[in-house]
């Protein structure tokens, strides 16, 4: 009887630190129907027992069969977009994740999918094979979607912000492989390291509206913490302050913060001395 009573109260404890399911978010609707969901999916990504090569790699004896098709002139395309969505599915389970043409599947709880094309994408949950749920989502280009899913209550659409645009460009995809996401280490889906976009024209106008050098320059510095900057935004803000000297110092700080530094030039456009076009310059001949 006291062993029942502590099983009980250990239940009970855990319970009450769960998250609770519709407590945040925007429920989204289930659009699959009852016969989908009595049905296993047969495309063979949750056969785990069945298949001996469970390596993750293609198998080489049928190199054959994956072979058939293929383009071997493929260029990268360009123009396909960059969009993000992080899932999180707070249950214990095996659980697949289909989203446009992207398959996550595994037991960890976080299913994270990037290269998106924007649009409307259908997503789709399975649990040990069966559909249980599916939807669709409106993706925008560089921004990210943040969902959390339970079996028994449905999808949350919690929150959509933008994200640095291309973090894995092709342009320089050697260069970032190996870095981290956004330099983000503290292993939170929210990154400090966004760049700027439609939100800079309300930030400028609010430093505009400091009337000294010193107050524009301290509002840089606050919002620093949380984002990063292109070429153009930091020209436009280091062109607003009074004094050469400033301007120097504000482009400076500044350098670390900017997501193009290929285009920092644009910056000397800021200043009235060519003695400080110069000396910009060979600070970030050193950088």
């Amino acid at each position: 009887m006291k062993n029942i009573f502590i099983g009980l109260m250990l239940f009970a404890g855990i319970y009450s630190f769960a998250q609770e399911a519709g407590k945040a978010g925007e429920l989204l609707r289930n659009e699959a129907s009852t016969t989908e969901m009595q049905s296993t999916k047969t495309r063979g990504f949750d056969n785990r027992n069945n298949n001996s090569n469970n390596s993750g790699f293609r198998n080489p004896n049928n190199q054959n069969n994956n072979n058939k098709g293929r383009n071997p002139n493929y260029q990268w395309n360009q123009n396909y977009g960059y969009s993000e969505v992080f899932l999180r599915i707070p249950e214990m389970g095996y659980f697949t994740v289909e989203l446009g043409d992207q398959t996550i599947s595994n037991n960890s709880g976080k299913y994270r999918f990037f290269d998106l094309q924007s649009g409307r994408v259908p997503i789709s949950i399975y649990d040990n094979g069966f559909l249980i749920y599916r939807t669709t989502l409106q993706l925008r280009n560089n921004n990210r979607l943040v969902l959390d899913f339970f079996t028994n209550n449905g999808l949350y659409l919690l929150d959509s912000y933008p994200v640095q645009s291309q973090s894995y460009g092709f342009n320089d995809w050697n260069d970032v492989w190996n870095d981290l996401y956004g330099n983000n280490q503290s292993g939170n889906w929210n990154n400090s390291g966004n760049v700027m976009d439609n939100t800079f024209r309300q930030f400028f106008a609010m430093f505009q509206r400091e009337r000294f050098d010193d107050g524009k320059i301290a509002l840089v510095n606050q919002q620093m913490r949380s984002s990063q900057f292109t070429s153009e935004q930091i020209r436009d803000l280091v062109k607003s302050i009074s004094f050469d000297k400033n301007k120097l110092m504000l482009a400076k700080s500044m350098y670390s913060k900017c997501v193009d530094k290929n285009k920092y030039f644009l910056v000397s456009d800021a200043f009235d001395y060519e003695s400080s076009k110069r000396e910009l310059r060979e600070f970030i001949a050193k950088s």
